[in-house]
């Protein structure tokens, strides 16, 4: 008997609109309402966007291949996840990030400590390129320093995601800086420099907003206390290694993964100066455990692991497969598009870029998508209205680039709250500079102020 072949229709708009608000109730109801994990709202998720595909006339095996082709956009910060749980582990082991800590014990301020943290991850956010890589080793460093300290983490996580967010985006080392100057058809150093309307408002303001907070709420910390947890801690030489590797080949542009890579075969060989085989491979699969009586050491330094990412990776997986099932059926193109042919105005446009690049963040869950999508919507509507692509770059960085470390089922939200230890739900109201970067945004295309025109 012949086989009918399924042909896929492109959904129209109602329904489109129906499957996002299905699924926007979905996460809301099962998160929010009856505060499943994360991975209970994205399955069933998964579940209704493939029935409607199926019923838009998709085959399974295209479904099937639409939704592999999207885990294949994020294999690269899955296989990155799994190196840094890696690299942690053996940072932990080797001394790197206690070293960090002992240092940190000598020359900590509990009443600036919130605005420092800050401050420092945007430098060194800045310098290596990746917001993953600083949150991963200083990050973590700074978060145990700021526990031991009595603030509350949800706080400090805060202060420290929104410094690395800083300094990823306005790096011109960054994956996210370079992918939006490379949609949008524009110089990087151009695009660096026109972020600065927008980026620097907002950190300053988040700086304020954290040295207020931590002046409300202060921490008084016994010097005798930090005294004694540092001399717990035996500081190494030997910290100094990888960490200037880190910097040093992040400058040369190496690609993180090689740089990880590199950084955990050196580490590896310290490691085996002090220990075999079978205790390397176990710090490696399952992370460092230090033994240590006191309680408070061992809640610093007993991490790290390719199994501690194992959770992350379950659920960017099942947001991924999704993502691309949604991005495939072209579901979000097919409500944004009216939209776009029918905006005339200039700050409508960027406003436009600003909504959309939220949706996708909350509805793919991945960073690049996120970016992508609305660069490819709303391109040639900018040059229609005589915006500069500076304008739309920006306009990409300030809405896809950091609201996606706010979405619990996202890449970034979901890494940043494995790694710290902290729930999105708990520190996403305190990462002011998430919130405020689209803000500036809007407040820039609304009254024209650093808003670049074309000049054709």
């Amino acid at each position: 008997m012949r086989k009918i072949r399924r042909i896929p229709i492109k959904p129209r708009f109602g329904w489109a609109v129906g499957l996002l608000v299905g699924l926007g109730l979905i996460f809301s109801v099962s998160i929010i309402g009856l505060q499943l994990p994360a991975f209970v709202p994205l399955l069933a998720g998964l579940g209704l966007t493939m029935l409607f595909a199926w019923a838009h006339g998709a085959s399974f095996s295209l479904i099937q291949s639409q939704l592999l082709q999207g885990l294949a956009t994020g294999l690269a910060p899955l296989f990155l996840f799994l190196l840094i749980g890696m690299m942690i582990g053996l940072w932990m082991a080797t001394g790197v990030i206690p070293t960090m800590l002992w240092v940190g014990f000598q020359l900590a301020d509990p009443a600036w400590f919130l605005p420092a943290a800050l401050l420092v991850m945007a430098l060194v956010g800045m310098m290596i390129g990746s917001a993953f890589t600083t949150l991963a080793t200083l990050g973590v460093a700074l978060m145990g320093l700021g526990v031991t300290m009595g603030f509350d983490p949800a706080m400090l996580a805060g202060a420290v995601v929104s410094g690395a967010v800083f300094g990823d985006k306005s790096s011109p080392l960054s994956d996210s800086t370079n992918l939006s100057a490379t949609l949008a058809e524009v110089d990087l150093f151009a695009h660096i420099k026109n972020l600065m309307w927008t980026t620097l408002p907002a950190l300053l303001s988040t700086v304020i907003f954290f040295a207020v907070l931590g002046m409300m709420d202060p921490i008084a910390v016994a010097s005798t206390t930090l005294q004694r947890l540092s001399s717990l801690i035996q500081p190494s030489w030997w910290a100094v290694v990888p960490l200037l590797m880190l910097f040093v080949m992040a400058w040369l542009r190496i690609p993180a993964l090689i740089t990880l890579m590199v950084n955990i075969m050196v580490t590896s060989l310290a490691f085996l100066m002090q220990g075999n085989l079978t205790q390397l491979s176990t710090v490696l699969m399952e992370g460092f455990r230090s033994g240590s009586q006191h309680e408070i050491l061992r809640t610093l330094f007993d991490r790290g692991g390719m199994l501690s990412m194992m959770p992350t990776v379950i659920v960017i997986m099942l947001a991924l497969g999704l993502g691309g099932l949604l991005t495939e059926q072209k579901i979000l193109s097919v409500v944004m598009e009216p939209l776009v042919k029918r905006i005339k105005g200039q700050s409508g446009m960027v406003t436009g870029v600003l909504v959309t690049g939220v949706l996708a963040n909350f509805m793919i869950g991945e960073q690049y998508l996120a970016t992508i999508l609305p660069g490819q919507l709303w391109k040639h509507a900018f040059d229609r209205v005589g915006l500069s692509r500076l304008a739309l770059s920006r306009a990409l960085e300030d809405a896809g680039t950091v609201m996606n470390y706010l979405v619990p089922w996202g890449v970034a939200g979901a890494f940043t709250a494995e790694t710290l230890g902290v729930s999105v739900w708990a520190f996403a109201p305190f990462v002011m500079f998430a919130w405020l970067s689209p803000v500036f945004s809007l407040l820039s295309a609304w009254t024209g102020i650093g808003l670049q025109r074309s000049e054709k």
